[in-house]
């Protein structure tokens, strides 16, 4: 059933209006064939970024939308709605432009930004390693300068990119000192260097149109214009955007909730045992009203903490608790719209099997649940 949104402006309208259109007319007619052949669709992400859907919540005079984060995750709902695939490369694009948005030197943005949000390059985010995913400051990755100044030599891997083989650009974080927590640097790096080599797709469970891979850097030259940030200011720049990045999958997982719960409505409606309808059934209307509620809760709490973000007041405990609560209602919801079909929602007939198996990995990527929960008793015992 329609979201009934409360959004401030005929603009916000609009926007959220031409997302849902846009998703209703070329994502979904081809996502369950993309995700069932695991083909990325580079042609989606073509027409968002033509319509200036990839850039929402960056300044207009870098070319970015000028929408609130208020705006932007309700676009990125209606996305979610269609594939989670897409949503979150959409989400995962802004994060890789947000370290030289917010960090960049004001000559790196005027001569990089423009480009990055354009709509035609399509970003990644490369803080993980194979050994250093919850914990960043155990990265090894590592970038050393060049004697004659030309630039930083990039050498190590890093894992879990999505994006990984198909971005045109990299926002990749490496240590540039031994300092545990002080040493780590920020840097946008073009895709086809020398030096850069993208592994083989990971074979998930989930997100199979969204390609997730390691990148090996092998001495790779990236010149020093490309440092954001200055050396040693990378856990700084990546906790800050992470904290934007865990609205953008709060509001995925939001997405992807609404789905699940809206086909195991209509599957409830139609579906007849013992003379009547089993969604009125009281057992199962319970179940599918309590899955509303969580989807209700965990949009609200999400949009919370965007306002709290638009409003410049501190917002990472918030974006915490949205990323806890609403992935958590996502694979709450998603199972539960297995449990609904029954044995029909065990099979691939119907899409709820691959919405619960996409709703895993939002309790996992941009920072596991458990270590928002650590973030939410940090700021809890900050007082």
């Amino acid at each position: 059933m329609p979201v009934e949104r409360l959004l401030a402006t005929p603009e916000a309208e609009a926007v959220v209006e031409l997302a849902r259109t846009i998703a209703e007319r070329e994502i979904e007619p081809r996502v369950v064939a993309d995700e069932a052949d695991g083909r990325f669709p580079r042609e989606v992400f073509a027409v968002l970024g033509a319509a200036g859907l990839l850039a929402l919540p960056y300044p207009e005079r870098f070319g970015g939308g000028g929408q609130p984060y208020e705006v932007y995750l309700q676009v990125l709902e209606e996305i979610a709605y269609r594939s989670a695939s897409v949503a979150v490369g959409v989400s995962v694009h802004s994060l890789s432009c947000y370290p030289l948005a917010y960090h960049g030197a004001d000559a790196q943005r005027d001569a990089l930004l423009p480009r990055l949000l354009s709509g035609v390059p399509l970003g990644a985010y490369s803080l993980s390693e194979p050994h250093a995913g919850s914990d960043p400051a155990a990265m090894t990755t590592a970038a050393r300068v060049e004697s004659d100044g030309a630039g930083y030599r990039l050498s190590g891997t890093k894992a879990w990119v999505t994006h990984g083989g198909v971005a045109d650009f990299y926002t990749v974080f490496a240590r540039t000192s031994t300092d545990h927590s002080g040493g780590i640097s920020c840097f946008l790096i073009d895709a086809g260097i020398d030096g850069l080599v993208v592994g083989a797709p990971e074979r998930k469970m989930g997100l199979t149109a969204s390609p997730t891979t390691q990148l090996i850097f092998d001495d790779a030259l990236i010149p020093t214009d490309r440092l954001i940030g200055g050396e040693g200011a990378g856990l700084r720049i990546a906790l800050s955007a992470l904290e934007a990045g865990r609205l953008g999958i709060a509001a995925c997982a939001v997405g992807l909730a609404q789905r699940a719960l809206d086909d195991a409505v209509a599957y409830a409606r139609d579906r007849q045992t013992f003379g009547r309808a089993i969604i009125d059934h009281q057992g199962l209307g319970f179940l599918l009203a309590d899955m509303a509620a969580a989807v209700e809760s965990a949009r609200a709490t999400t949009l919370s903490a965007a306002r709290l973000r638009d409003a410049a007041r501190p917002a990472a405990r918030a974006a915490s608790i949205a990323k806890l609560v609403a992935t958590d209602a996502a694979m709450r919801v998603t199972e539960n719209a297995v449990q609904v079909l029954g044995g029909a929602g065990y099979t691939k007939d119907y899409p709820v099997e691959r919405y619960m198996r996409e709703a895993k990995v939002m309790q996992i990527f941009e920072g596991t649940n458990q270590i928002q929960r650590m973030v939410i008793a940090r700021h809890l015992a900050k007082g």
